[in-house]
């Protein structure tokens, strides 16, 4: 069925039978909401509102700090108890607006937004820049900047990302299953924005009834179509997307309008529609809480700055002792330290594992096996780098390309060692772009 795919890369346990069967709930929260005001690449927003006031739903209380930035609305009613440094999923600790919830949820006016007919190009990136909309797939890019490239009618690809190969991830699949006209409206407005762009919705084939829907959703869209991709990790990564649906290679000095794509996850589409269509500021998502330690693994309606220790309490609590909690999925996410934290638009899973298969695996010397090699999506030598990276050999990194690992953690995954590749790898990626920011 599905001929659309990159070399490398690995099957993966995928865990989605735990929750995909599970429908969207939308989950009120109980005590108070926290919301960082860095939730996105770029400038942190700026608090417009103080210790005292009142705030609506959907009231802005954080406006955006640049032209890179996003601003924050509150996603309940109730009383601004403090501005000040909160930890969040990460583990830093980061400026924060905190609310105490009257669980009144009075609600403030809507966007002010013209009839979609009538709206020009800048008033659409404007209204999704006032909507506080970002990639939700993780990265958090504010969407306005990244809908702005400097030549609109070089983009002749917008994907959407449907993929959701990171395992347990159900979410961008429950919105697909319950709300295909958001994921075909969001599509279309962004359409309008790129005049010579065909829209593709890209899935994998484990995802049958939502390749149904989708298509049954796309057949009088011209301009759209659903494009199905082999299953396999990590399929949604954005270069991987890119080259299979497009066939062309993105590399790390470049961006996809270089390449003419635009690429936006399934719940930033959604949101997209949510902002120029119906007048509606980001101040949910769908959440995915999962993994063998979870009672009643669910997929909930979450509201930014929801504590993340609440929604487990919601999906039944933990049924048997969790050995680790992670933010997003166990291929790509990050161990959490606390789940005293708040959700933030990036947060799409909070996956809770019965057993730490990391911990629990002796690390051993590499038997140059050269599983890692096969597995790499960038054609890489993960060995190789990250021998590198134990010496901070910094000029040998770059020079066996090791700014192109996507860290997608697949040599780490296949190694017969046990090797911590891809945070080996990771930690000197980081060190050379800081000292590239330097320069």
């Amino acid at each position: 069925m599905a001929t659309l795919t990159f070399k490398g890369g690995v099957h993966p346990y995928d865990g989605k039978e735990l929750s995909k069967d599970k429908a969207i709930v939308p989950y009120l929260p109980k005590g108070d909401l926290i919301y960082p005001l860095s939730q996105h690449i770029g400038a942190p927003a700026a608090p417009v509102v103080a210790k005292g006031d009142r705030v609506l739903v959907g009231q802005k209380i954080a406006e955006a700090g640049g032209f890179v930035s996003s601003p924050v609305y509150a996603s309940v009613s109730g009383t601004v108890k403090a501005i000040e440094p909160h930890f969040v999923s990460t583990g830093a600790k980061v400026n924060s607006i905190v609310v105490e919830n009257d669980g009144l949820y009075e609600e403030a006016p809507g966007l002010s937004i013209k009839p979609f007919e009538e709206m020009s190009r800048d008033d659409i990136i404007g209204v999704i820049k006032e909507s506080g909309v970002v990639g939700m797939g993780g990265a958090g890019f504010p969407t306005h900047v990244k809908l702005s490239p400097k030549d609109p009618d070089k983009i002749d690809y917008v994907l959407v990302n449907c993929a959701e190969c990171e395992p347990y991830l159900t979410s961008d699949y429950r919105i697909m299953i319950e709300r295909p006209e958001k994921v075909v409206g969001g599509l279309k407005v962004v359409l309008e924005l790129f005049g010579n762009a065909q829209g593709c919705i890209c899935i994998e084939d484990n995802k049958p009834e939502a390749i149904t829907i989708m298509q049954k959703a796309c057949e009088k869209e011209t301009r759209i179509q659903v494009k199905v991709l082999k299953t396999k990790y990590p399929q949604g990564a954005e270069r991987m997307l890119i080259h299979a649906v497009t066939g062309r290679d993105l590399n790390s000095s470049m961006l996809p309008a270089d390449l003419g794509c635009v690429v936006d996850n399934c719940d930033t589409i959604t949101s997209i529609y949510d902002a120029v269509i119906l007048g509606k500021p980001l101040i949910s998502r769908v959440v995915t809480i999962s993994g063998e330690a979870i009672a009643n693994p669910s997929n909930f309606e979450s509201r930014m700055g929801t504590n993340v220790a609440e929604l487990i309490e919601a999906a039944g609590g933990f049924k048997t002792q969790e050995k680790k909690v992670i933010s997003g999925g166990p291929m790509m996410g990050f161990a959490m330290f606390d789940i005293e934290v708040p959700t933030t638009k990036t947060t799409s899973a909070i996956t809770c594992l019965a057993k730490d298969a990391v911990s629990e695996s002796p690390t051993t010397a590499c038997i140059n096996c050269g599983r890692c090699v096969s597995a790499c999506d960038e054609g890489l030598i993960p060995a190789r780098l990250a021998q590198f990276s134990e010496k901070f050999d910094l000029d040998a990194f770059q020079k066996w390309h090791g700014m192109e690992c996507v860290e997608c953690g697949c040599c780490s995954y296949v190694c017969p060692a046990k090797r911590p590749l891809a945070q080996m790898i990771k930690n000197v990626r980081r060190m050379v772009m800081a000292n590239r920011a330097k320069k």
